[in-house]
């Protein structure tokens, strides 16, 4: 038997053992891989869950269903609104009557004010004539002046001297001016000296009854003036 006939059997078993080790090698690497790919399915699979929360199973505080349902809902945002505008328009309200209560105090002493006149007083008196509302009397008045001179002669003739002067007083003490006032009547008040004159307004929302007197180089003087309610019997 020659040398190479002794050498072949040797290099096939050689190569048969080489073919054997690649298979176990290969067979290692097969079984690493499926080991691999199962532990990373299993980890997938039961691991995933623990870092995180399903959405729908997440525990709701009372918080927060506030916050979600409050919130979100029409009909709880409608009646926060409504509550809201009641309660200002309530603020609103009470701002106006304090403010119209202040502006009557105002106006009261204003009127108070206007009626303290400086070295005088004025009183007002309800009156049991049926007719009169209340009776003036204002110690402050004074005299309107006069243009005549010497003895005075008292005159009921209309625009005369004397009529003029005592339709200045009736204005003096009314407040009304002569050009929205009608002198009803002027008449003797009882003495030489004295008259009286009845007067109401244009829109006859105001009426008077004067009462006056003269006084020498000074003219009529208002003496108490009575608020009626009506011209009937007032003269």
């Amino acid at each position: 038997m020659s040398n190479e006939e002794k050498s072949y059997p040797s290099r096939l078993n050689k190569n048969k053992n080489n073919k054997n080790r690649s298979n176990s090698i290969l067979n290692i690497m097969i079984a690493l891989v499926f080991t691999l790919v199962v532990i990373i399915g299993a980890t997938l699979l039961f691991g995933g869950g623990d870092d995180s929360a399903d959405p729908e199973s997440a525990e709701t505080t009372p918080e927060t269903e506030s916050q979600t349902s409050g919130d979100d809902d029409p009909q709880v945002t409608a009646e926060e609104n409504d509550l809201e505008a009641k309660e200002k328009a309530e603020e609103e309200a009470k701002a106006e009557e304090e403010a119209a209560a202040e502006k009557e105090a105002e106006e009261k002493e204003k009127e108070e004010e206007e009626e303290e006149t400086k070295g005088g007083t004025i009183t007002r008196e309800e009156s049991n004539d049926p007719i009169v509302s209340e009776t003036i009397v204002n110690t402050s008045w004074e005299p309107v002046g006069t243009s005549q001179s010497g003895d005075h002669v008292s005159s009921y003739q209309k625009n005369s001297v004397d009529w003029n002067e005592k339709i200045e007083a009736v204005t003096y003490a009314t407040g009304l001016s002569q050009n929205d006032m009608y002198v009803m009547m002027v008449q003797n008040g009882g003495g030489p000296q004295k008259s009286i004159a009845t007067v109401q307004s244009k829109d006859q929302s105001e009426k008077y009854r004067v009462y006056l007197e003269w006084v020498d180089g000074e003219g009529w003087k208002p003496e108490k003036m009575d608020v009626l309610k009506t011209l009937d019997g007032a003269y």
